[in-house]
This record gives C-alpha cells, sequence and structure tokens, in this order.
C-alpha cells in the first residue's frame, strides 16, 4: 500500500468524523430559526458546545494538513504523462500551398 493510499484512507475517515461533529451542532442562531423561534437555550450545556466547536477546527486543520502531505507524497505514477491524450510523437509540418492559378493559360 502506498503512502498515497494510506493518506487518501485518513482524508475520508478525517472528512467522516468532521460530518458527523458538524451534524451533532445545534445551529448557533441567525437566518429564520431565530427570528421566528419562539425560545432559546441561555445557558444549556456550555462544555459540549466548547468540545464541538474545538473538534471541529481541530479536524478541519488536521483535514487541510492531510491534504497538503498527501499532495506532497504523490509520486505521479497517474499523471499525464503517459495518456493517451497527449500525443507525443513528433508530426512535420504541412507542406506550403502553392498558388495555381484557376485557369491555366492553354
Amino acid at each position: 500500500m502506498s503512502t498515497f493510499s494510506i493518506f487518501l484512507v485518513l482524508i475520508t475517515i478525517v472528512c467522516f468524523l468532521l460530518i458527523v461533529v458538524i451534524m451533532v451542532q445545534n445551529p448557533k442562531g441567525g437566518g429564520l430559526s431565530s427570528t421566528l423561534g419562539g425560545s432559546t437555550q441561555m445557558g444549556g450545556v456550555q462544555k459540549t458546545t466548547d468540545f464541538l466547536d474545538k473538534s471541529t477546527w481541530t479536524l478541519a486543520t488536521i483535514l487541510i494538513a492531510l491534504v497538503l502531505l498527501s499532495s506532497l507524497s504523490f509520486t505521479g505514477t497517474l499523471s499525464d504523462t503517459d495518456s493517451k491524450i497527449i500525443d507525443n510523437t513528433e508530426t512535420a509540418a504541412p507542406a506550403p500551398v502553392q498558388n495555381v492559378p484557376a485557369n491555366p493559360a492553354k
């Protein structure tokens, strides 16, 4: 297993965890829910909110670091150097067109 594959698995895990942490959070207000809503929690569980907020930023930072490190570990074996789209053969320039009169003199 290459290092790029390991980074790909780690990025997938971090993305899944980031999605879970974001989905667990309560909206912090704003938008239509705070305008039309009735009661808001004034105290609530503050430590849980702090933990979810810090874990969101931590996972986002880890995700950015993993993406940057995976780009450094990419060897380029799947790059476009051997692509069928890019033609590596040299083609000669077309021969210049000679001006031939339309009605040659007879």
